[in-house]
């Protein structure tokens, strides 16, 4: 292997790497390759912007990246796990009137929902 084939080896490595599959950050519940595929399944994608799911959009929600790097969900709460899953489960509880409906998610598709926003 030449020299200059050394750094475009090294880049390969560092992408091929990232492609794996998600884990959840140290002390969270749930499986987000399965929140991943929930995100799919309750149509998030129609109101936020979504990581890794083509066509998503922003139209109505903030985007959904980044989210474990929040402080707070809807200015409301301490941006924790278990808020972030009573915010997925019935947003209005924590800050009604806002434009977010609930959407029927199951607690354990909630749990799975933000693992994967929470390892994003």
């Amino acid at each position: 292997m030449t020299t200059a084939r050394i750094p475009a080896m090294m880049a390969l490595a560092m992408v091929l790497a990232a492609c794996g599959p998600t884990r959840p950050a140290p002390g969270i519940q749930g499986d987000p390759e399965r929140g991943k595929i929930a995100l799919t399944q309750y149509a998030c994608h129609s109101c936020h912007a979504v990581p890794t799911i083509a066509g998503s959009k922003v139209f109505v929600g903030r985007p959904l990246a980044d989210v474990a790097d929040r402080r707070y969900i809807a200015g409301k709460v301490p941006n924790t796990q278990a808020n972030l899953v009573r915010w997925i489960m019935d947003p209005q509880s924590i800050d009604p009137g806002n434009a977010m409906p609930a959407m029927g998610v199951s607690e354990r598709d909630a749990i799975d929902i933000s693992a994967y926003l929470l390892s994003q």
